[in-house]
């Protein structure tokens, strides 16, 4: 069986490397923060180009802590998507705010400048860009609309660690970068292990604070906090894979482009670049009229396969009363749950197995030509 991803795999990648940092951990009698995460939130700000990176639990914390950092709480609107993991948008219930869930572009599947401008009211406080499946959502614009509407701008970069837009790094842009180190990220730890980035001196003491009880440096509680705290043992881990995480992106882009050239001419809509953006392929993921037949002959075939997202957020029965919607619906997002498929991907994929998915999908699909994007309107 060939697996979506296999973090087993990338352990064995660092095996040495993360067996000595692990013992050192262990040796140290310091478990809980200390100088293994203060030396890996040094090292990851610097790799993001930001002043300040905060070791935080999981990815749904940072986003949370951030948004609490940055003043959102009740009474306020945040304005999303709908098309993303489940995090986005529990993260901003969490903060006490309103999600106002707002359409995804039809080429890239990330959040419609247009859509944002005319979801604002006088209650939206912030704005949070998914940058999905490893590439840049349409930052200029999104930063255009931020700093028009004094808004604030947090990117979740959990499917896009290490990607770029022009010279920046994702998560150095916008007010604050939320990032998640759960085991099939780009990095990923062995466990879970989130980080929030920003060049802003006070939202990064005031995180600080909020990821222990709202402790000063005297354990003093200056507001009401929570426990989110990265270990010691999930930052040596992640401080051993961070050297490796260029060369890691790079063949995971090899590795598309060998799906790019394999899969042309067969009507299927493969994954579109945005200019500008060096796209790092946390997920790689087509789109087809008969996604679910194409899915059961991977399978019936030995490919594992994913379904990123199978029910929008604004659909879920816990959330649909929470959340707010357009009076016209999310038409581009509503057609992808049917239509988008991810095929594996990961750093490890040796180059037989990627023509072994190649040529199973070959198989099942009459050549023909297909764009790159979907149309706006339902099919």
């Amino acid at each position: 069986m060939i697996p979506l991803a296999s973090p087993l795999a990338q352990f064995r990648a660092h095996e040495r490397g993360i067996r000595t940092a692990v013992d050192r951990v262990l040796t140290a009698n310091s478990y809980i923060l200390g100088q293994e995460v203060a030396a890996f939130e040094h090292a990851f700000a610097g790799y993001c180009g930001a002043d300040h990176a905060i070791g935080v639990a999981n990815g749904t914390d940072a986003l949370i802590l951030a948004l609490r950092a940055l003043g959102v709480g009740e009474g306020d609107e945040v304005i999303t998507v709908s098309h993303t993991a489940l995090a986005t948008v529990a993260a901003v219930l969490a903060s006490g705010a309103t999600p106002v869930l707002v359409d995804v572009d039809p080429v890239h599947y990330t959040i419609a400048p247009a859509a944002i401008e005319a979801a604002i009211t006088g209650k939206t406080k912030a704005i949070i860009a998914v940058h999905l499946y490893g590439q840049s959502a349409d930052l200029p614009a999104i930063q255009d609309i931020a700093r028009r509407h004094g808004l604030k701008l947090i990117e979740d970069c959990a499917q896009a660690t290490g990607a770029r837009l022009g010279d920046k790094v994702l998560g150095s842009l916008g007010d604050v970068g939320c990032f998640s180190f759960y085991p099939t990220k780009n990095l990923g730890g062995i466990g879970d292990g989130g980080m929030v980035v920003t060049s802003d001196q006070a939202v990064a003491d005031r995180v600080r604070r909020l990821r222990e009880y709202g402790w000063n440096e005297k354990r003093e509680a200056q507001e009401v906090g929570v426990n989110s705290r990265l270990d010691a043992l999930q930052a040596a881990i992640l401080d051993v894979k961070l050297p490796h995480l260029n060369a890691n992106n790079q063949r995971r882009a090899a590795i598309a482009a060998e799906y790019d050239a394999g899969l042309s001419g067969l009507g299927l809509t493969l994954p579109a670049v945005r200019p500008g953006s060096r796209h790092v392929y946390h997920l790689y993921v087509l789109a087809c009229s008969d996604r679910d037949g194409l899915q059961k002959q991977l399978t019936a075939a030995g490919v594992g396969t994913g379904i990123h997202y199978p029910v929008p957020a604004h659909l879920q029965k816990g959330y649909e009363s929470r959340v707010r919607v357009p009076k016209t619906g999310l038409p581009v997002t509503a057609q992808l749950p049917s239509r988008i498929l991810s095929l594996p991907m990961f750093p490890e994929l040796g180059g037989e197995n990627v023509k072994r998915v190649v040529d199973v999908i070959r198989s099942c699909c009459k050549s023909t030509a297909a764009p790159r994007g979907i149309t706006a309107a339902a099919p």
